[in-house]
């Protein structure tokens, strides 16, 4: 069945006239970092405190001035009274590993070794109190063969991961997964993307979709959740940035945000042979408040369940504002994950500090806690600031360092083998579709990374360098509990960590109005890239690079 066309003149109506009044961007998208940017001197306010989405990475466009003031970014248009409308892309992402995968971040893409892709195109629609978006994404992995890790021995030795997690699962603690390789052919991938249907009175929300979430303020790796796995069907509700004052006293108290939600996740292709278990449930509660007498402080608490997806998990929604202080863990019979994070951002000085903190399953009795707080513990911590520099010829920078943790607290060593992103009642881990939900980075290692951006009138330039142990907890394991005082061989395992290290350049260029092309060539070094090395002195080594193409078409 042909569809009826639209005529020129009837498009063009749409658009006659019809000003940006606001701009929702995808998360860590081109139009979204150079608004972060403006956001650190106070040119244009941030629209969210902690949890933000496409819906609400919902920045006010009118009157901004910066290095790219009258580019077209795009943003919402008028088209009644009550009602305005957008129209995204399309946009295509390209990358290409000449050595092993390499990528994070990118939501159900998977950045195999060899050539991928994603493509995505929608629309947004708004009136009445309604949102409604439509953004499907496509994308392609190429998927070429690497060596792999030996997959774990509960994977490899049982005929229920057999042609699966057995032949390319993960090399780590048991029950996560996350494939090394997703099988031995290309594939195609197709997702609903950044689409959701939603309801807003004042700043109470609540919508169904499958847009992705970022929490926290890290820039690269969140602790609990970003958007380097495949959307998942989710409903939420909560209010927006609120002010609040004390009913009498007028006592302004700040703003608050609060949102609540549950989704479905789903396993992928590549773990076990049983349908049964295909699909787990997550929920989760986040709570900030950015005080008013502390003038660009924002305070944060998280906590997400996992849970298998049967009727009973329900109870994981109400057991979110909940703490039950006792030895033996709060309702063990699923998987928790709490943080807690700050972000200070002063618009005088051009800077923005931030910090998470989170952990693993754990509450104990008060005397726990004063035994030993940082069981399970993991962190992320960074710094953005605004400046000139000589070297990109005193046009504005923004300079982005990060640091994130998440091995195993030393204590382990005393219990068992153990990551922050697995827990044995969920067999699949902190994962969706094969992909960690949180730290793009993955389990059990840490990440450094610093990179700077220049912002010129048609574009801007990065250099940046990030190195990473993917899973030292992998390393850890071997240690617990194994260390033998009469031993002289001199095995440690030390020698064998695994690291990265990236360095490269990237830019952005505007051109003929409406274009944005993007694009990005690193040299990716892996040391002791499967977890054995030459010598103490000499490392395996695997060198190759990875280069990022990109256009995106702005209406």
């Amino acid at each position: 069945m042909r569809l009826p066309r639209l005529s020129a003149g009837f498009f063009s109506l749409l658009c006659i006239g019809a000003g940006f009044v606001s701009a929702q961007e995808a998360l860590l998208s081109v139009e979204e970092n150079y608004y972060q940017f403006l956001s650190l001197d106070g040119s244009v306010d941030k629209p969210y405190l902690n949890y933000r989405t496409l819906s609400d990475s919902s920045w006010d466009v009118s009157g901004i001035e910066g290095p790219w003031a009258g580019e077209r970014l795009g943003g919402m248009k008028s088209l009644t009274e009550d009602m305005s409308f957008r129209l995204y892309g399309p946009s295509l992402y390209t990358s290409w590993n000449s050595a092993a995968p390499y990528g994070q971040n990118d939501g159900a893409l998977w950045q195999g070794k060899g050539f991928n892709s994603s493509f995505s195109a929608g629309a947004r629609l708004e009136g009445f109190g309604f949102e409604l978006t439509l953004k499907p994404e496509v994308s392609f992995s190429q998927n070429l063969s690497f060596d792999l890790v030996a997959p774990n021995t509960a994977y490899s030795e049982n005929d229920a991961y057999a042609g699966k997690a057995g032949e390319y699962g993960y090399y780590g603690i048991a029950s996560i997964d996350a494939p090394q390789r997703f099988g031995d052919d290309s594939f195609y991938t197709l997702s609903w993307g950044d689409s959701e249907i939603r309801y807003t009175w004042k700043t109470l929300t609540a919508g169904f979709g499958t847009q992705l979430i970022w929490l926290g303020p890290a820039r690269i790796n969140p602790i609990l959740h970003s958007n380097n796995a495949a959307p998942y069907p989710k409903a939420d509700i909560g209010i927006r940035p609120t002010q609040v004052e004390l009913p009498y006293l007028g006592w302004n108290l700040g703003k608050f945000e609060a949102r609540t939600w549950v989704g479905q996740l789903s396993e992928s292709d590549w773990f076990d042979n049983n349908p049964e278990n295909d699909r787990n449930m997550i929920s989760g509660l986040t709570v900030s408040w950015a005080p008013s007498f502390l003038e660009g402080l924002t305070l944060s608490a998280n906590r997400v369940y996992l849970a298998p997806w049967k009727i009973e998990s329900y109870a994981t929604i109400p057991s979110l504002f909940f703490f039950k202080w006792n030895n033996s863990g709060d309702q063990d019979v699923w998987d928790q994950r709490a943080s807690v994070s700050f972000s200070w951002l002063s618009a005088k000085g051009g800077i923005e500090v931030y910090g998470e903190a989170g952990i693993n399953d754990y509450c104990p009795s008060l005397d726990g806690y004063i035994r030993y707080p940082f069981h399970s513990m993991v962190y992320t911590g960074g710094l953005v600031k605004k400046a000139t520099l000589p070297l990109f010829g005193g046009i504005p920078v923004e300079i982005l360092a990060e640091w994130s943790n998440l091995e195993m607290s030393q204590d382990f060593q005393f219990q068992w083998p153990s990551t922050f992103y697995a827990h044995h009642q969920i067999k699949q881990g902190y994962t969706s579709s094969g992909q960690w939900l949180g730290a793009g980075n993955g389990t059990g290692g840490n990440s450094q990374y610093l990179g700077i951006t220049g912002y010129f009138p048609k574009g801007n330039a990065t250099i940046f360098v990030h190195r990473t142990n993917p899973d030292n907890d992998f390393i850890y394991a071997k240690a617990v509990d194994g260390y033998d005082p009469d031993d002289n061989t001199g095995t440690t395992h030390i020698e064998d960590i695994k690291a990265n290290l990236a360095f490269g350049c990237a830019g952005t260029l505007n051109i003929l109005d409406n274009w944005i092309l993007f694009g990005s060539g690193s040299v990716v070094m892996s040391l002791n890239p499967i977890y054995k090395t030459q010598s103490w002195n000499i490392a395996n080594k695997r060198i190759g690079c990875n280069i990022i193409s990109g256009i995106t078409y702005k209406f």
